[in-house]
C-alpha cells in the first residue's frame, strides 16, 4: 500500500537529474544517488501523508476481520516517540512484519506522564495541544527507525553486499495510531480543531468518549457522567469534518460508551415525538411518581405513562439512572453511534469476561451486523485474580472440587502452580482470540502497558544499583541483556542518529566531513 521505497527512490533519482541538468555546473556536488537515498529513508513528507497511509491500512484490516475473525489487530499505549520506535522495531524483529500492529496514544498518560503542569489523573484537565504534539514525536521517531534500518543497508550495499531487494520491498515502522480526543476538550467546534490538529500530526483514527467534557472521568474510576446521544453525535460528526477536510477520507471514528459503569447525566434531552432516540434516553432515569400536590416549587417533573414522575437528581443537579438500566445503555449508544456514522466502538467493561462482552455486542449486531470493537485490556484489571475467579466458577459449575481453593484469595501466590491457576493462565494467554472469535473485537490494546514496564524496570535496577549489586545490576540486568537480545537501543549512539549524521556530513562536504563514527568511538565495542 501507499508509495513503495522503490517508487520512491527511482523517482528521486529522476528529478534530481533532471535538475541537474537544467542548472547546469553549479549543481555538480549535488549526488542524484545520494539524493535519492535521504529519500528513501525519509518516506513520509508530512503527518497527513502518515494519515492517509496508515487510514488505508486499517480499513484493510477492518475487511479481512469481517472475513475471518481470527485476524484481529493488536496495540500498546506509549506515552514517549522513542518507547513506540522501541516497540516497532521489536515487533518487526520479532514478528517479522508490522502487519496488524499499531499504537495507542492514552489520554490517561497524557494526562499522567506528559502534561506541563506535572502527573495529572485521566480527567481530561491536561493541555490539549500535547496530544498533536505526541503524536507527532511518535512519527517522527518511526520514521528514524526506518532512516535507520535503511541507513544500514545503503553502507551494507556500499561495502558490496546484495541487499537490494531488501532496499526495494523495505517494510516502514510507520504503522496506524488510535489517539485518545477524551470527551472532544469541549464544544462540538473545540473537539473539531482539536481532531484537525491530531490528524495533521498523523492520526487515521480517533476515540471519542460519550462522557460531559468538562466533568470526564478515567472508565475505569467512579462519578462518570454520560451525554444525551445528540450532544456524543456531533462530535462523531466533528471527527469526520475535520477528516473529510483534510482529505482523509478514510479515516477511522471510535465511539466509546461509557454508559456500563455511568450512572448519571448532566442534561436531559428533548423529546419531539414518543419513542425517540431523547425519550428512550430519558426512560433510563430514576425516578418516583409522586402526586401533584407534592411537587416542589420550581421542581422539574416528567410525565411518564400518564403519571407524574420525579427524577432522582443530585445536590449538583445530575440526574440518576435507573439501576440495572446500564447494559441496555450500552447497547443502544453503539447501535445509535454505527448509525451516526461510527466505524468502531468502545465498550468500557468492569472486568475482561468474553460472555459478558459477548452478550453485548450480540445484542449491537442484531441491529449492525458488522459491528466491531476496540477494547482496553487494561491494566485497571486484576487480570490474574479475574481469570482465576473465572476458572473457580467454571470448575464447580461442573461439579469439580475446589475445596483446596478460597476464592477470595486466589491471588495468593500458594495457588501458582495449581490446576486452577493454570487453566486460569491459558485463559488469559487467548483471551484477545477467543474475545476475537466470539465477542467482535477487532482491536485489543492494552491503555498503559508503558507506564508499568518502565515502573517495574526502574524499581528493579534501583534495588540492585543502589543496593549491594551496584554496577552488576545494570550490566547484568539491563546491557547484557540487550546485547544478548539484540535490542536495537544497546547501540544507543547509532539509534539517535549519529551514523546517519556521519553519512549526511560526507554527502554535504566530501572529504572534508568531520565524523564521529571513527576508531575512538566507543560504541565500536558493540
Amino acid at each position: 500500500m501507499g508509495n513503495s521505497p522503490k517508487t520512491s527512490y527511482i523517482s528521486a533519482l529522476e528529478m534530481v537529474q533532471n535538475l541537474k541538468a537544467k542548472f547546469g555546473n553549479s549543481w555538480d556536488a549535488i549526488s542524484p544517488d545520494e539524493v535519492a537515498r535521504i529519500a528513501v529513508q525519509n518516506r513520509f513528507k508530512t503527518g497527513l501523508d502518515i494519515a492517509k497511509y496508515t487510514a488505508a491500512i486499517m480499513r484493510k484490516d477492518m475487511a479481512e476481520y469481517d472475513a475471518d475473525h481470527s485476524k484481529y489487530t493488536q496495540s500498546l499505549g506509549c506515552w514517549h516517540g522513542f518507547v513506540a520506535q522501541q516497540k516497532m522495531i521489536a515487533v518487526k524483529k520479532h514478528k517479522k512484519t508490522t502487519d496488524k500492529t499499531y499504537i495507542y496514544l492514552s489520554g490517561w498518560m497524557v494526562a499522567a506522564l506528559r502534561s506541563t503542569f506535572g502527573p495529572l489523573p485521566d480527567q481530561s484537565m491536561h493541555e490539549k495541544t500535547v496530544v498533536p504534539q505526541l503524536i507527532e514525536e511518535i512519527y517522527q521517531f518511526l520514521r528514524q527507525a526506518d532512516a535507520v534500518e535503511l541507513n544500514d543497508l545503503f553502507r551494507r550495499k556500499e561495502a558490496g553486499e546484495d541487499v537490494q531487494d531488501q532496499i526495494d520491498n523495505f517494510e516502514t515502522h510507520v504503522v496506524p495510531i488510535i489517539a485518545d480526543i477524551d470527551a472532544g476538550f469541549g464544544n462540538e467546534e473545540a473537539t473539531y480543531l482539536l481532531a484537525k490538529k491530531m490528524i495533521e500530526a498523523g492520526a487515521c483514527a480517533l476515540q471519542i468518549e460519550n462522557q460531559v467534557s468538562d466533568a470526564k472521568q478515567c472508565g475505569h474510576q467512579d462519578g462518570k457522567v454520560t451525554v444525551p446521544h445528540a450532544e456524543f453525535h456531533g462530535k462523531l460528526n466533528a471527527l469526520r469534518y475535520a477528516f473529510l477536510e483534510l482529505g482523509v477520507e478514510d479515516g477511522i471514528v471510535v465511539a466509546r460508551t461509557d454508559s456500563e459503569g455511568a450512572g448519571l447525566t448532566q442534561a436531559v434531552p428533548v423529546s419531539e415525538k414518543p419513542g425517540d432516540l431523547a425519550s428512550k434516553y430519558i426512560d433510563f432515569l430514576k425516578t418516583e411518581e409522586i402526586d401533584i400536590a407534592d411537587a416542589k416549587e420550581n421542581e422539574i417533573l416528567i410525565k411518564r405513562n400518564g403519571k407524574l414522575h420525579r427524577p432522582s437528581r443530585l445536590a449538583n443537579g445530575l440526574y440518576e439512572f435507573a439501576a440495572g438500566t446500564n447494559i441496555d445503555r450500552v447497547v443502544l449508544d453503539c447501535v445509535e453511534a454505527l448509525k451516526a456514522g461510527a466505524d468502531l466502538l468502545w465498550i468500557e467493561t468492569p472486568t475482561p469476561n468474553v460472555a459478558q462482552i459477548a452478550n453485548m455486542v450480540n445484542r449491537i449486531k442484531e441491529e449492525v451486523a458488522d459491528a466491531k470493537l476496540v477494547y482496553n485490556n487494561s491494566p485497571s484489571f486484576n487480570w490474574t485474580l479475574n481469570f482465576r475467579q473465572q476458572a473457580y466458577d467454571a470448575m464447580a459449575a461442573t461439579g469439580e472440587d475446589v475445596s483446596a481453593y478460597e476464592r477470595k484469595k486466589l491471588m495468593d501466590v500458594k495457588y501458582d502452580d495449581t490446576e486452577l491457576a493454570k487453566r486460569a493462565d491459558e485463559k488469559i494467554r487467548t483471551f484477545q482470540a477467543d474475545s476475537a472469535r466470539e465477542a467482535g473485537i477487532f482491536h485489543h490494546l492494552i491503555t498503559l502497558p508503558t507506564y508499568h514496564t518502565n515502573a517495574l524496570v526502574m524499581n528493579d535496577l534501583s534495588e540492585g544499583y543502589f543496593g549491594e549489586e551496584g554496577m552488576l545490576a545494570y550490566v547484568k540486568g539491563v546491557q547484557r541483556q540487550e546485547i544478548r537480545k539484540g535490542v536495537s537501543a544497546v547501540k544507543h549512539q547509532r539509534m539517535a542518529g549519529s551514523d546517519i549524521g556521519d553519512d549526511h556530513k560526507e554527502f554535504f562536504n566530501g572529504e572534508h566531513a568531520l565524523k564521529a563514527g571513527g576508531a575512538k568511538n566507543t560504541s565500536n565495542q558493540f
